[in-house]
């Protein structure tokens, strides 16, 4: 008989109670006085009787005796036994700590040690072991030591685990288990004494497989998900054919599958895995006569072990899974830390829009609004930044789409609207001799929608004392031109109230001009991508003739319908010419000014006018 380190062995149960095996200890103090007298130990006949499998250990580990029932557990009978060192047979010298514990019982300096071990019989097979190691009472000295076969208790926990660790409809580990195997990959000591010590994984879900559940029942999808584990097995088990080890494929609930790569070679090796996943997938699943065909969309994860929880491994996957979704499905997608980067960003910008405005963080710069007649500064457009105590001064495309998702819009605009008002009255106030200027605020379809816009458009102009005449509100051309119901109903009262409603970016939405005509605008800002079309100073290339006739077309159409046309985007002279060739009201950018404080507008109303495109 010898003892085996193939599989666990659990540490040794240090337990300081003393065994008690009454039998056995009263008969060894009976048998010190009897072995006195030359004859038989008393505890033989206890050892011929008990069912449990015994020795007797002397303080030098040899065993001095033994019963039948421990020679036929060991294979042979009990006087082969006697002589021999019993941490041989029973392998309590394989791992440092049992053997420790063993030795301190046999010098009486711990009570007692319990400790299992798988032992393998001299004919092969082997057998679960539970030993346990105590000292006897009175007598010559020595330990006690018992062993019982738990052969059959392992085998059942064992099945229990399989049943507690294993998914029963695809017979695959379940997320317990697959959890249980990445945190021990992720150990130091699991990669760093071999292996590649890099960790990949494939994170999948079935595209519209809710709609098989839907239409077909559950028992159709469970055959559909079984035959998937199924085909996710080949693929997995033909990867591992060129590799050191098989990627262990799970599910993880639901119709989400995972494939583990441990010592992974890096992500080549990844997309290899994703694509034959994919190529897998396509082939039309036969279940029973309904024959279906599915996709799948996986997220592909591959790094250093060092440095990653089995927590952010996931959140990876999860991240990139969803990417693979809105990318368009039956894909995978890698991991990009720097689109991660960019969506943390986004994430943390929008948990903090609400209280952002509540402190304070925002503030408005204005763009001039000049006209091309005569060069002169008419208005300004309010255009809002976030002076964000992580991430710097943001422009509005960085967060007024995340304030318009969350309808943080509202606070925000209302507050924007407010500061802009207060901002052209004091203009007004501060130049009394000269034009006052209008200002021009963005709206957003949201703010129509879910506030009272005419209501608090009438309220700031009360308290600023601003004429409505100098308020313009700009909405985009999708927004306008789509309006009806409510918004139309705000629109025309704001109009009715002496504000000038504008479209901005006209030309890249609908282009209804037929539309306009039954619409309260007064004015279109024409998208900067037509303008951008007159850039042809110092480029070489000749003007192109369209573009001029389509933007002169747009000019005249509004002004027969009574609108103003402002320009945006104008950065050169040659531009701003030919726009006053052909008839614009007013042009904004760069060639008259960026978006400045209010103090710089205070500067420009008091100096010269941009008669000539001063930058």
């Amino acid at each position: 008989m010898s003892g085996t380190s193939e599989g666990p062995t659990p540490a040794a149960d240090l337990d300081r109670s003393a065994v008690t095996v009454s039998d056995i200890k009263a008969s060894t103090r009976r048998g010190a006085a009897e072995d006195s007298d030359g004859g038989p130990p008393a505890y033989r006949s206890v050892f011929a009787a008990a069912p449990l499998a015994m020795a007797v250990v002397d303080r030098e580990g040899l065993v001095r005796d033994a019963n039948e029932a421990l020679g036929g557990l060991l294979g042979g009978g009990p006087a082969a036994l006697v002589g021999r060192s019993a941490a041989d047979l029973l392998d309590l010298a394989s791992d440092a700590r049992t053997w420790h514990a063993y030795r301190e019982v046999l010098r009486g300096r711990q009570a007692k040690l319990r400790c299992t071990r798988r032992l393998k019989r001299p004919d092969g097979r082997s057998l679960w072991a539970q030993v346990t190691v105590a000292p006897l009472d009175g007598g010559p000295g020595g330990v006690l030591l018992s062993v019982t076969d738990v052969s059959g208790h392992r085998e059942l926990q064992a099945r229990l685990r399989h049943l507690q660790m294993h998914d029963p409809v695809t017979r695959l580990p379940n997320r317990t288990l697959f959890f249980e195997r990445v945190t021990g990959a992720l150990e130091a000591e699991s990669y760093e004494q071999s292996g590649t010590g890099r960790i990949g994984l494939c994170y999948l879900d079935l595209d519209g497989f809710k709609a098989v559940n839907d239409t077909l029942g559950h028992r159709v999808g469970d055959r559909l998900l079984a035959a998937v584990a199924e085909r996710l097995t080949v693929c997995a088990e033909e990867a591992g054919r060129t590799r050191p080890s098989v990627p262990l494929v799970a599910r993880l609930g639901g119709d989400e599958f995972a494939l583990l790569v441990e010592d992974s070679t890096g992500t080549e090796q990844l997309a290899d895995l994703a694509e034959s996943v994919l190529k897998a997938l396509q082939a039309p699943f036969d279940l029973s006569g309904q024959r279906l065909n599915v996709s799948a969309s996986i997220g592909v994860v591959e790094r250093h072990a060092a440095g990653t929880t089995a927590t952010g491994l996931m959140q990876a996957a999860d991240t990139t899974l969803y990417w693979a979704k809105v990318d368009g499905k039956d894909r995978w997608t890698l991991f990009d830390p720097e689109r991660n980067a960019h969506l943390m960003t986004r994430q943390a910008l929008a948990s903090t829009l609400r209280p952002a405005i509540e402190r304070g963080e925002f503030r408005l710069d204005y763009q001039p609004l000049v006209g091309m007649s005569d060069g002169r500064l008419r208005g300004v457009e309010a255009l809002v930044r976030w002076d964000h105590p992580r991430f710097g001064l943001l422009p509005p495309n960085r967060f007024v789409a995340l304030a318009e998702e969350d309808g943080s819009i509202v606070p925000l605009g209302r507050w924007v609207l407010a500061t802009a008002c207060r901002q052209a009255r004091a203009w007004q106030l501060a130049h009394p001799d000269d034009q006052p200027l209008f200002v021009s605020v963005n709206v957003a379809v949201r703010q129509v929608w879910d506030s009272d816009l005419v209501a608090d458009v009438a309220e700031i102009l009360a308290e600023t004392e601003l004429d409505p005449a100098l308020l313009q509100l700009e909405l985009t051309e999708s927004a306008v031109m789509g309006s009806a119901g409510r918004p139309l109903q705000a629109l025309q009262a704001l109009s009715d109230m002496g504000v000038n409603i504008a479209i901005d970016d006209f030309g890249t939405g609908y282009s209804n001009l037929a539309y306009l005509s039954r619409l309260p605008v007064s004015v279109l800002k024409l998208d900067g991508s037509f303008v951008r079309g007159f850039q042809y100073e110092g480029t070489g290339a000749p003007p192109n003739p369209a573009d001029e006739v389509v933007v002169e077309a747009m000019i005249d159409l509004a002004h027969r319908l009574g609108l103003t046309v402002t320009a945006e985007c104008v950065e050169t002279s040659a531009q701003a010419t030919r726009l006053r060739r052909i008839g614009c009201d007013t042009g904004q950018g760069w060639l008259y000014s960026r978006p400045v404080p209010p103090d710089r507008i205070s500067e420009l109303m008091a100096g010269a006018s941009y008669a000539v495109g001063n930058p």
